[in-house]
C-alpha cells in the first residue's frame, strides 16, 4: 500500500503537514487529509500542486487570494 508524506510548499522550503496519508480531497478551498490511523488533517486555503507516488510525497501550496 502507498501512504504519502504531505508537505506544504511555502517561498523556498517544504513544510511536513502530515505522515502516513491514505486519502486526500479538496472542498470549499480546504485539503481533507486522512492517515491509516489517528484524525484526519484540514489544511486551509492550499491546493494540490504535486502527487509523487513512486516517492509516496504529495506536495500542498496555499491558496493566495489578493484583493
Amino acid at each position: 500500500m502507498c501512504e504519502f508524506k504531505v508537505y506544504l510548499k511555502k517561498e523556498n522550503h517544504e513544510e511536513t503537514v502530515a505522515e502516513d496519508i491514505l486519502y486526500a480531497k479538496k472542498t470549499d478551498g480546504k485539503i481533507i487529509l486522512k492517515p491509516i490511523l489517528g484524525n484526519q488533517v484540514t489544511v486551509d486555503n492550499a491546493e494540490i500542486i504535486e502527487v509523487d507516488v513512486e516517492a509516496e510525497r504529495l506536495i500542498l501550496s496555499p491558496i493566495n487570494h489578493q484583493h
